[in-house]
């Protein structure tokens, strides 16, 4: 979905998010394009045609942080709409979330990741995140203990 049909859309888009997991840190994409330039997120993205979403949550991950994971599970949707001034919807995504262990790759920053850190959850001194983040990490870590 080209950015201009992202933009004041027809229909909702279908996007995936991935919370990883390694050594009691998850990772954090710092976003390198708008919406939340410069704040802090989980790496994701729309799922693209034929593809499932369990597929599409780990090449989002692949293709933005060169990281590889396992899923572990499904974590929630997270519904994200925008209004204009006017009242009209100027985005609207529906996110399904996952919750995944770590296997290869430090992260690095690609053309919609500036930055990479992996944080202890609940550990966001400085940081500017997106919208309910820290909840859906720590509903993501609930998964990662019940998985083992």
């Amino acid at each position: 979905m080209s950015q201009s049909r992202r933009h004041y859309p027809a229909q909702p888009a279908l996007a995936v998010s991935i919370a990883v997991f390694r050594e009691g840190k998850v990772l954090l994409a710092g976003r390198a394009e708008e919406p939340y330039r410069r704040m802090f997120t989980l790496p994701g993205g729309l799922v693209e045609t034929g593809e499932t979403v369990e597929a599409a949550a780990l090449r989002e991950l692949r293709e933005e942080t060169g990281v590889l994971a396992r899923l572990s599970g499904f974590n929630q949707t997270i519904q994200h709409i925008s209004r204009d001034a006017a009242g009209r919807v100027e985005r609207h995504y529906v996110i399904l979330s996952f919750a995944a262990r770590w296997i290869a790759g430090e992260g690095r920053p690609s053309a919609e990741v500036a930055e990479i850190i992996w944080r202890a959850p609940g550990d966001y001194d400085g940081l500017s995140l997106t919208p309910m983040l820290p909840h859906i990490v720590a509903d993501a870590l609930r998964i990662m203990d019940g998985a083992g």
